[in-house]
């Protein structure tokens, strides 16, 4: 059996345009939808949303049949916790809270087998392998496997170019409300400093041989952001489409009674 090949890694090193979603609804059935839908790539919350290994497992079994490429989402740095993930079939991982060159390069640690790393061999028992089905699994797993790093507060900022210095992350995505929290502005991804703030940091990303990403819900700030290097761009999350549609669903009856 073949090695299954990490596209969205390929496309990062490309610098192709990427455009994803959050999700965060942590349903197989909900993720199967979203994976027809067209996005790049979707990215499985384990930070904020409810899943654990047993919930990303069946959202990637979901998605597996259709031409979307998946990220993970961990809600920390427990190594334990990202073999876990890499084992059930994850490739590419977007860690949370990224703040040091020493996180940055104990990630790129707990993602590699030895001896560039330090992540539990168990082939006969892991997803990514096939159960020991693919042919020396072990020996190219390191070349598929995709870091990327949250930057999302003043501290990740102060260090980012000493971060983008560290050999084996392959993308930096920016968080802006954390961001914005960090920096006074709770609540206001938008404010004119934050906004800044990014710009410079995706034009340090992009000068370098990493990728830029960063969240973003309006189009025109999308393209803008685009302008500045960003190359996987997430537009929106799943929760937030379904209460927006429902909630407009709901005032289109109760504004208008007479329709009944």
């Amino acid at each position: 059996m073949d090695m299954p090949r990490n596209v969205f890694k390929q496309m990062l090193g490309e610098r192709r345009l990427q455009v994803g979603l959050f999700v965060g609804l942590a349903s197989a059935y909900s993720m199967e939808i979203l994976a027809t839908a067209g996005f790049d790539w979707l990215l499985i919350d384990g930070e904020h949303a409810p899943n654990n290994p047993a919930s990303v497992l069946a959202q990637l079994q979901a998605a597996a049949p259709y031409p979307v490429n998946l990220v993970v989402r961990p809600v920390n740095h427990d190594a334990a916790l990202i073999k876990q993930y890499l084992d059930i079939g994850a490739q590419t991982l977007l860690v949370p809270m990224v703040e040091s060159v020493s996180e940055a390069a104990a990630l790129v640690r707990a993602i590699r087998y030895p001896p560039h790393g330090m992540r539990g061999v168990g082939t006969s028992l892991a997803r990514a392998a096939r159960w020991s089905g693919v042919e020396d699994y072990a020996a190219h797993a390191n070349e598929e496997v995709c870091l990327i790093v949250q930057i999302e507060s003043k501290q990740g900022l102060a260090n980012l170019d000493a971060i983008l210095m560290v050999e084996g992350v392959d993308g930096i995505f920016i968080g802006p409300a954390d961001l914005a929290a960090s920096m006074g502005y709770i609540g206001q991804p938008g404010h004119q400093e934050v906004k800044v703030a990014i710009e410079d940091a995706l034009t340090r990303i992009a000068a370098t041989s990493k990728a830029a990403g960063v969240f973003v819900t309006e189009p025109r700030m999308a393209q803008h952001y685009r302008g500045y290097g960003a190359s996987f761009i997430a537009v929106g999350g799943d929760t937030l489409l379904l209460r927006n549609a429902a909630v407009t669903l709901a005032s289109s009856f109760q504004d208008n009674p007479a329709t009944l």
